[in-house]
């Protein structure tokens, strides 16, 4: 049985649009770039969240760039960069885990532009290709992930948050900055010194691919 999803062709669906499953809004759309963000159940507690979207008046919101839901993003963010929760993804096992899943299907369902696994959250940046919905993207990730972590770890019940925050990408400005913003979450949190450190994400694959590259231009060492 092939991981995160069979390979062979399936049946083309169709894109939502925008679209809500609770507090968060989403756009589904083909050729769009998405920066996607999904954490642990743990990383933020629930009842605050319910306090949040209590302070806010959020309650079931769609359309684009909602005030109240950035607001919403922004308070959880800065919440789980703080560290909450078991952070999981800690642990390298489960960390290279979800980094092969975000790399399993790109460039067949989706283009990964760049990604970060933290200790208790996930940041990704791709484009999504016609017919893939970019929910079903997600679960594939969530579903195939939280299986295989509960195994590793011995545990069982819910591994991640329930619903997800993407937002589209506007212009090239807004993708330079969506592309450091995730490389640099690291270093935002004060995790390392520079983001080609961490060593589940796109920067530090970057920072390989550049040495290998540059390795026969590099003078030797005197002895």
């Amino acid at each position: 049985m092939e991981p995160y999803g069979a390979r062979a062709s399936r049946p083309q669906k169709q894109h939502k649009g925008w679209h809500s499953r609770g507090y968060l809004p989403h756009y589904d759309s083909p050729w769009e770039l998405q920066s996607i963000s999904f954490r642990l159940c743990d990383a933020v507690p629930a009842h605050l969240i319910v306090q949040w979207k209590q302070e806010l008046a959020c309650r079931k919101i769609s359309g684009a760039g909602d005030a109240k839901s950035k607001a919403l993003h922004d308070r959880i963010e800065f919440y789980e960069d703080a560290g909450y929760g078991k952070c999981f993804l800690r642990d390298s096992r489960l960390a290279e885990l979800v980094e092969n899943a975000l790399l399993y299907f790109d460039a067949e369902r989706y283009d990964l532009l760049a990604w970060c696994i933290m200790p208790n959250h996930v940041h990704s940046l791709i484009k999504i290709f016609p017919g893939e919905q970019l929910g079903a993207v997600i679960h594939s990730w969530k579903s195939f992930t939280s299986k295989k972590a509960n195994e590793i770890l011995k545990r069982h019940g819910q591994f991640w948050m329930e619903d997800y925050y993407d937002r589209f990408v506007r212009d090239e400005e807004h993708l330079k900055y969506a592309i450091d913003y995730i490389e640099q979450n690291p270093v935002k949190a004060g995790l390392v010194a520079h983001a080609a450190e961490w060593r589940y994400s796109s920067a530090s694959k970057k920072h390989i691919a550049y040495l290998l590259t540059n390795a026969g231009r590099m003078p030797a060492l005197p002895d």
